[in-house]
């Protein structure tokens, strides 16, 4: 009991302290990325909430694996934090084989934010709704092809799990980026593809793309003539790209729930809400016990999509 009760008051202390020294954050895509910008957007203000730097450091590869191994094998005291995306459910679904166990290696801490997927496709195409798209693709089985950034990327699960509601065949294409299935959709190379509304915006504003329906629940203000999926073809439909922050696995739970209770106050900020509308994105506020089971309910989706359309990891 004694033992306990000493562990229990050491654990409250580094909280209550915390954090005593630099807090650095593994962003585990490229610059100038939507994960690595929704970061950038919120550490400064936890830095000034906590009067200590919160430096920000791009760890690219390996679809994220590269930035998760280095914040599971670092100190657990609240110093070295992971910023994933919802690739971090996608990565658990798909691989037997990671270097680092998703759920016992690492703290879920909190979201950060979402961003619906849209639906686009060339102006030249002719097909003006989701309803129109499934009617083509029922009409020419196995003919039309979409494109996405990659197997296993937020783009091919979106368009996997819309294939599997409207239950249509349809032939995935897979790129190295979002930007390349854009262009080969603008071309008319591809019949559609899902990406961000902040990559596809401004080539819908010059009239080389059309939006067709956004994966939220509510339409976004980025888009606000574009109907969501539960509008359009498919009632109940919706798939969203997050954005998290985990700890290495040990980090006391005072700390963990206490970066939590501050990432709440930070996305609660009217600019950062502003900013983050900028983005087509939106605040998300969980507490770590709450963030934990999200991110169980989103690897078990991810691993019921894959399951279904017999996606592999490559």
């Amino acid at each position: 009991m004694r033992l306990a009760l000493a562990l229990l008051w050491v654990a409250f202390a580094q909280a209550h302290a915390f954090p005593t020294k630099p807090v650095r954050v593994i962003v585990a895509f490229t610059p100038g990325g939507v994960t690595d910008v929704i970061a950038r957007t919120l550490m400064p203000k936890l830095a000034e909430l906590w009067g200590q730097p919160v430096v920000v450091e791009n760890r690219p590869g390996a679809g994220g694996t590269v930035a998760a191994v280095a914040v599971a094998r670092a100190t657990p005291d609240g110093s070295t934090l992971l910023v994933h995306s919802s690739g971090y459910a996608i990565n658990a679904a798909l691989s037997q084989t990671l270097p680092y166990d998703p759920q016992r290696d690492f703290v879920h801490v909190a979201p950060l934010a979402s961003q619906a997927m849209l639906l686009v496709v060339s102006p030249a195409s002719g097909v003006r709704s989701v309803a129109d798209l499934i009617a083509a693709a029922k009409a020419r089985p196995g003919e039309l092809a979409y494109g996405s950034a990659g197997i296993g990327s937020g783009g091919h699960f979106s368009a996997e799990k819309f294939r599997i509601a409207a239950g249509i065949d349809v032939l995935h294409v897979p790129y190295k980026g979002g930007a390349d299935a854009i262009n080969d959709t603008m071309a008319g190379r591809l019949a559609f593809t899902f990406n961000t509304i902040t990559l596809a915006l401004p080539f819908i504003r010059d009239g080389r793309l059309m939006p067709l329906g956004v994966t939220s629940r509510e339409r976004s203000n980025l888009l606000p003539e574009t109907p969501t999926f539960a509008e359009g073809a498919l009632p109940g439909f919706e798939f969203t790209f997050w954005n998290g922050l985990w700890a290495p696995a040990g980090t006391p739970a005072p700390i963990a729930e206490q970066i939590a209770r501050d990432l709440a106050r930070v996305v609660a900020l009217a600019d950062v809400r502003e900013r983050l509308s900028r983005l087509g994105a939106e605040p998300m506020a969980m507490t770590s016990a709450q963030f934990g089971k999200f991110v169980a309910q989103e690897i078990e989706n991810a691993e019921r999509i894959a399951r279904i359309s017999g996606i592999k990891a490559q």
